[in-house]
């Protein structure tokens, strides 16, 4: 049901209870006014719940405190009814705000718990300070309040109730299409994103928490009066979980839901009175269906049926117009600005991600950072957005030092951020998305519109600068990937922006895709934005960098023009590795006996609507070893993964283990059958043990002698028999790779995959690592590895696969792999130079 007839809605509603109040008895007028007072503490949990998308199991404890509040201040401090309420509310306001501040910096379950401690203490403490609130004898209010001298009967709090509850829903609709409201759907939709538009998450839900605690106290205002008599026992922990039950059920975030969840919480124990024992299980089973059928409430259901079968609305015809008169003034922008970084450091741990690095990113020009995996780019990206906070070193963006600035403060000042993964806030729309980045984190009054004539023209008009064609209206959440990235970018646009931050724009991307976001970077930075990017395709990096920054273990190791870059030797070792002597020479091995091993038919996988491999076909012979390449982003570890069958939901294609077609087996059948993958990262478990990591390797293994095999890993590696008691989360880098691989060998694989092995490790530890490789490739082992490291991989492989978005570009017997252009072309862009393939082919020789 759309916001324009909600409220008519609600009005017909409030006419219907005033005249059904005027000849109800007495019975019917009490469930007026308890649906009522349900429906306000309603309103106020869905605004914690359904615009901020926290969730509280101790909101009880605050209807309780303004329930109390109110007697008392009536009962010994002789205050009038409207004023007690008044304090009451007040009160409640500022324990809500002092709660919120500690309660919000936790989240999921650890906020359930703060809430529900809190509201067990609020209730232990009216049991136990009997002086002031009588304890488990509770208050009597001792005569009925009034207002203006005019007693409150039940019928006339029935009345104050439904007319309170009305107030409530039209402040809860002009709440939800104000500037807060969108920001709190934001915060509930993608944090990290409504920091990167300037919002503070922790001001906006503690403002939610404050406000649904004080219709709490209201409605606690109007339940005292009602009851007369109120005890710890009115206010149990169970109607904290029916109060969330009917905002639920009713519609988390929608203006009508709370009221109808509320008449259900009050009326079902009323229609079900004859089975009390059964009322839990009633309201279990009700939850159950209405989420089952329609997850987003009665009111998402009403909504999708009216959708469905009603036409859809169309924007104004005049809006495109506006949108065009915008055009012509251009893409507005800040005063340009240099970003400087000087010696800029932070580590994790024991682990330096990024160590004095320094370049100065100009305005007009557009400046890469590149760099193999784990190289730290997009720690450097963090840190210059304020997602991380440096240990040492400088930022500056024009005469102003922003070092350690937080992320939103930074979004105000100027630095704008997309996301590796597309952060956009898909309950709301395009034209939603990037009106609230136009604020800035500036949000205007609690209740004041967020949408006016001027904003409105200025977002359509980035809409048609970015590409993005369609209705406006469009859910973001609807979108294709491709129109995700361009919405994302529109949206960091209408920070109006000194600095856009970009990382892996083109990811996903088919290669017309990228040309035109290629353009449209050019257009932004022609404009006057200094555009820092992190990407791994290449040959749009090299085609459109003024200056690239090549990262390599944290380190900078390379800065200059694109040509620089290209010919430059650390460049190139850091892309392509460079094996050692021991590695140049392979070790014999046995003469290959069966046939196939493992063959890939025509596999396809996609992240949501992002292709990520393309028809691909792949075949290991028994005995072989096959290395997989590509520049990051190819698709190489989705290959792998869907290989293993841990990847994605939306996998077609055929994958056989010699005879046996193992596609349709779930990953941990995959990995009994022989498939055995060495993750990237290494995944050890790191609260156990080596040993205890090694014999979970073997878990699926029968008739074997477990201790006479977990002894051959320590002869293949020894470093980890010195460590076999430790805690494997202890070890370093490459003691952990070992762990992983020796995990992955006692599974006993016919064919073992190892994803980028020599991720993050020293020169040396890589050397040691890939010779214990070259040993169980030399005894016969079938082997697909995928490594960042090209010079390793193929001194290894006997075949390899070269990889570009998603397609096998290339494939062939190692040393004319080596020899060919477009392996170097791949990883760093434009054409090969001519010593590029006796470089590589020296390596496998």
């Amino acid at each position: 049901m759309t916001a324009r007839a909600s409220l008519p809605v609600a009005v017909a509603i409030l006419a219907a209870v005033l005249g059904y109040v005027a000849i109800a008895d007495s019975y019917g007028v009490f469930l007026v006014a308890t649906i009522s007072l349900t429906a306000i503490a309603c309103i106020g949990l869905n605004v914690l719940l359904g615009l901020a998308g926290q969730i509280s199991l101790g909101h009880i404890g605050f209807m309780a405190i303004g329930a109390y509040t109110t007697v008392l201040l009536m009962e010994k401090a002789g205050w009038p009814y409207l004023a007690a309420t008044g304090g009451a509310i007040v009160l409640v306001g500022i324990i809500g705000g002092l709660l919120a501040m500690p309660a919000l910096r936790v989240r999921g379950p650890y906020l359930a718990m703060v809430t529900i401690a809190f509201g067990f203490i609020v209730e232990h403490v009216t049991i136990e300070w009997r002086d002031l609130t009588g304890g488990g004898n509770g208050l009597v209010l001792s005569a009925p309040p009034s207002i203006f001298g005019y007693a409150l009967s039940e019928r006339s709090l029935a009345v104050a109730g439904a007319g309170l509850t009305f107030a409530g829903l039209f402040m809860f609709d002009r709440l939800k299409r104000s500037g807060w409201g969108y920001a709190m759907r934001a915060a509930r939709d993608a944090e990290v994103a409504a920091r990167s538009i300037g919002i503070d998450l922790v001001h906006i839900r503690a403002v939610a928490f404050v406000i649904s605690a004080a219709a709490m106290a209201l409605a606690g205002a109007l339940f005292a009066p009602l009851q007369g008599y109120i005890s710890p026992s009115s206010f149990p922990f169970l109607q904290s979980v029916l109060l969330l039950f009917g905002v639920m059920v009713g519609g988390a975030g929608s203006t009508l839901g709370p009221v109808i969840g509320a008449a259900l919480v009050v009326l079902l124990p009323e229609l079900l009175s004859d089975l009390e024992e059964y009322r839990l299980l009633a309201f279990g089973v009700l939850l159950f269906v209405v989420l089952r059928v329609a997850p987003s409430g009665i009111v998402g259901l009403m909504e999708q049926l009216a959708a469905k079968f009603l036409p859809a609305r169309h924007p104004p015809a005049g809006s495109e117009v506006a949108a065009a008169s915008v055009a012509t003034a251009g893409l507005e922008t800040r005063n340009p600005a240099a970003l400087d970084v000087t010696d800029l450091s932070v580590s994790f741990g024991g682990v330096r991600a990024v160590q004095s690095v320094s370049f100065t990113a100009r305005p007009g020009a557009v400046t890469s950072i590149i760099g193999p995996n784990g190289a730290g780019k997009t720690s450097a990206l963090n840190l210059l957005c304020g997602f991380y906070r440096p240990k040492s070193g400088t930022v500056t963006l024009g005469d102003q030092d922003v070092t350690g600035m937080t992320s939103h403060l930074l979004a105000r000042t100027g630095v704008a951020r997309t996301f590796q993964t597309t952060q956009l806030f898909g309950s709301l729309s395009i034209l939603e998305n990037i009106l609230l980045a136009e604020r800035a984190g500036r949000l205007g009054g609690i209740v004041s519109a967020l949408r006016n004539a001027a904003t409105e023209d200025f977002a359509r008009f980035l809409m048609r600068f970015v590409g993005v064609d369609g209705d406006p209206a469009r859910p973001a959440g609807s979108l294709s990937h491709g129109e995700k990235r361009l919405v994302e970018i529109a949206r960091a646009l209408a920070l109006r922006p000194r600095v856009l931050l970009l990382d892996e724009p083109a990811a996903g991307l088919s290669k017309g895709d990228k040309q035109r976001l290629t353009a449209l970077l050019r257009r932004i930075a022609d404009a006057g934005i200094s555009v820092i990017i992190v990407e791994h395709d290449m040959p749009m990096i090299m085609s459109l960098s003024d200056l690239v920054v090549v990262l390599d273990a944290g380190k900078r190791i390379a800065i200059g023009d694109a040509a620089e870059i290209r010919n430059d030797p650390l460049v190139r070792k850091a892309y392509l590795g460079d094996s050692s002597a021991g590695e140049r020479n392979k070790a014999p091995r046995p003469a290959r006996t069966g046939g196939s091993a493992l063959e890939i038919r025509a596999l396809e996988s996609s992240y949501g609507l992002s292709r990520a491999l393309s028809g691909i076909d792949l075949s290991v012979a028994s005995g072989e070893a096959v290395a997989v390449l590509g520049a990051n982003g190819a698709g190489k570890t989705t290959l792998m993964r869907s290989i293993a069958g841990l990847e994605p939901p939306r996998s077609t294609g055929e994958v056989w283990l010699a005879d046996m077609r193992i596609d349709r087996m779930p990953a941990h059948v995959r990995a009994r059958s022989g498939v055995v993958l060495v993750p990237e990262g290494r995944q050890v478990f790191p609260e156990l043990t080596v040993k205890q990591n090694l014999q979970l390797g073997a878990y699926a293994r029968k008739g074997f002698d477990l201790d006479a095999e977990i002894e051959s890993m320590f002869v293949r590696f020894p470093r980890l028999k010195e460590r076999i008691g430790q805690r494997a989360g202890l070890l370093s880098g490459g003691e952990q790779q070992m762990l992983a691989v020796a995990r992955g060998l006692l599974t006993g694989p016919k064919v073992f995959m190892l994803d980028e092995p020599s991720l993050g490790l020293a020169p040396l530890v890589v050397d040691e690592l890939f010779a214990s490789i070259e040993r169980l490739r030399s005894e016969g082992m079938t082997i697909i590895v995928v490594d960042q490291m090209a010079g390793h991989a193929l001194a290894l492989a006997d075949r390899a696969y070269l990889l570009e978005t998603g397609a096998i570009l290339k494939s062939g017997p190692a040393g004319i792999i080596a020899e060919d252009p477009l392996l170097e072309a791949a990883y760093l862009g434009g054409e090969a130079e001519a010593e590029a393939g006796p470089h590589l082919a020296a390596q496998v020789s």
